[in-house]
């Protein structure tokens, strides 16, 4: 723990002024446990807002699932006092607004959010591990915001740091001397006091007419139980003060602002906020739908002419149906996510039917990692038990007559005759130590992947870029290609359009009616394999019945696999003792008649256990509780 502020240090933490001059927002850009969060404790600590008392590891990370896992998911932010000497010697008091953001390829949308609303950006490498495939994506995505970019290398208290050489890689790639690479340690606080000086110094004060119509900008909000929904927003021009109305310029909806204030890092109300300032309004509105995150408020009685640029929509990259495992729960469900989707703005969904499975949604995820948070989430937060149907992607279909399908799901999958089906491709971009190009390239030739080129960062890295289809990635590549790479190896990937593939439906069938929740789109070179999982996998779940039931595996009209559930049978000779043998296969034939009967008239029902278990995206996690509680 980072020992607490000294008396020098204390003098430096007056209270900041609000002069967009006296203002600095910047935001925090690394990969995935490279100590974004650990540098923004002792930010907290240093700057005063957090007590040592308060204090605890990753305090920005509000969620259980994120302390849990140890990852951000949510991007937070939070105001911060540090006063600089000017030239006369004189303490001048600036106002650091700063965002704390994650680090997977998943929450790329939080990232590019939260980059809006700075001028900076700290990016933050491991000087254990160098860059990584999410510090080159995001490092990337500031340089396209225009932000001024201050490296810095984190962990250098590690035994196994290497500053140096880490500097020289990092100097390489954003051009500049290594000397300006910052040596930091989040863990005990050294060079931290430092780089808030060099934001001070370098990232520029937010530009802005404070005398316009107010133009604010909503980059995140949230829902509160007592309060409603609870809205951050950057002032861009204008100011806004308690007690004003507001209007939000796409829906039209008009509040009375209750409260105002910035968060630091706990909610703390002011008289208003001005040009570049970051903080919350609360309007004490309940219906979810009125803020949404890229929209501009500006006050109802001098509104705004024109609205601010917004944010990008993002595409779901993966699909999942989400279904209540008990029907009643289905309202439930639906209340549930709109309030998700507050909090998570790359949240899609819309309302979906299955035989099998009832009334759901059809929800879009950025990838697997979003489609388990956000499941965890649904199932805690809102105490719901789910099914997630197996992920799947979005495919173009074009018919012999020139009509177009779009399938989202297997079951939309067109009958007759398809002149072409194309399926989504992605940009990927791996970077491991140069000893596992071999395994790489082999799993990416398994996975379809053309190769697109390869650079040597430094004498024992490498960077490989491959074209891969997004369904081959989203099941377990990034598992694959970790075991591969003893855990070295980090991936990145972004959509680059589509492509024509040799794409079936697999169906399956139980007793030759078709079950469209177990349905697939796969490869045709796989589709043989997958027809036989599934088969053997629903022979192991489905209870045995009192007649035959066979399950069968096809494409189109042509069976490709089939397992075969024996029925139950009763001991129809244990009564006969000895005795004419014409007596016991009168017995046996009877038997058979009465099974062949029951077989034409009856239906198999498959239990929600056996749908759970077939369908399920965890079923690995599943395994690793029940060895748990062993």
């Amino acid at each position: 723990m980072s020992p607490i502020p000294t008396p020098a240090q204390s003098q430096r933490i007056a209270p900041a002024a609000t002069s967009p001059d006296l203002l600095r927002n910047f935001c925090i850009i690394a990969h995935i446990d490279h100590g974004k969060s650990t540098l923004a404790d002792r930010m907290l600590q240093l700057t005063g807002v957090v007590d040592s008392r308060a204090m605890r590891a990753q305090y920005l990370d509000r969620m259980d699932i994120e302390r849990e896992r140890g990852i951000t998911i949510k991007s937070q932010a939070v105001r911060m006092p540090w006063a600089v000497e000017d030239a006369a010697g004189t303490l001048v008091p600036y106002a650091l607004n700063m965002i704390d953001t994650p680090g997977h390829v998943d929450f790329t949308y939080e990232v590019s959010r939260s980059l809006a609303a700075c001028e900076g950006a700290v990016l933050l490498v491991d000087a254990a591990q160098g860059i990584e495939a999410q510090t080159l994506a995001n490092l990337y995505l500031a340089l396209e915001n225009n932000l001024q970019i201050i490296p810095v290398l984190n962990k250098i208290d590690l035994p196994a740091a290497q500053p140096e050489k880490y500097a020289e890689e990092l100097a390489n790639l954003i051009g500049g001397d290594p000397e300006d690479c910052l040596k930091v340690s989040g863990k005990t606080g050294e060079g931290v006091e430092a780089l808030l000086d060099r934001i001070v110094q370098l990232v520029p004060a937010p530009v802005g007419n404070p005398g316009a119509e107010t133009r604010a900008m909503i980059f995140d909000s949230v829902y509160d139980t007592y309060r409603g929904v609870v809205t951050y927003v950057r002032v861009v021009d204008g100011d806004l003060n308690p007690r004003e109305r507001i209007t939000m310029m796409s829906t039209k909806a008009s509040h009375e602002l209750l409260e105002i204030g910035v968060i630091s890092p706990e909610p703390v109300p002011t008289k208003g906020l001005g040009v570049g300032e970051v903080g919350y309004l609360i309007t004490g509105v309940k219906d979810v739908r009125q803020s949404k995150v890229g929209d501009t408020v500006t006050k109802q009685h001098r509104p705004a002419a024109e609205a601010l640029g917004g944010y990008s929509d993002p595409k779901p990259m993966v699909f999942s149906g989400l279904y209540p495992i008990d029907g009643s729960d289905y309202p439930a469900l639906r209340d549930a996510l709109d309030k998700l989707k507050l909090n998570d703005a790359a949240l899609n969904y819309e309302p979906e039917t299955s035989v099998a499975l009832g009334f759901g949604f059809r929800v879009g995820f950025l990838g697997l990692l979003h489609l388990e948070i956000i499941r965890e989430r649904l199932e805690r937060e809102f105490g719901l038990d789910l099914i997630s149907t197996a992920p799947n992607v979005i495919y173009e279909v074009t018919m012999e007559d020139r009509s177009e399908v779009l399938v989202t799901n297997p079951s939309e999958f067109p009958g007759g005759k398809i002149r072409e089906v194309r399926e989504p491709v992605v940009k990927a971009t791996i970077l491991a130590p140069t000893e596992f190009v071999g395994a790489i390239m082999e799993l990416c030739q398994t996975r379809r992947g053309d190769m697109q080129g390869m650079d040597y960062l430094s004498e024992d890295r490498v960077e490989m870029r491959y074209h891969l289809p997004l369904a081959e990635i989203v099941f377990d590549f990034f598992d694959q290609l970790k075991s591969k790479t003893r855990g070295y190896a980090s991936l990145d990937y972004e959509p680059i359009g589509d492509q024509a593939a040799d794409l079936v439906k697999v169906d399956i069938l139980l007793q030759s009616e078709q079950v469209d929740a177990f349905s697939a789109i796969v490869h045709k070179e796989k589709a043989y394999a997958y027809g036989l999982m599934m088969a053997g996998k629903l022979k192991d779940l489905i209870p045995r019945q009192q007649f035959e039931v066979p399950i069968q595996a096809a494409i189109g009209s042509r069976i490709i696999a089939r397992e075969t559930i024996r029925a139950m049978r009763k001991d129809v000779l244990a009564k006969c003792y000895g005795g004419d043998i014409t007596r016991k296969r009168k017995l046996l034939e009877k038997q058979k008649e009465g099974k062949k009967r029951m077989k034409t008239i009856g239906r198999v029902d498959v239990p929600q256990e056996a749908f759970i278990a077939a369908l399920s995206s965890d079923a690995a996690p599943a395994k690793d509780k029940d060895a748990k509680k062993k």
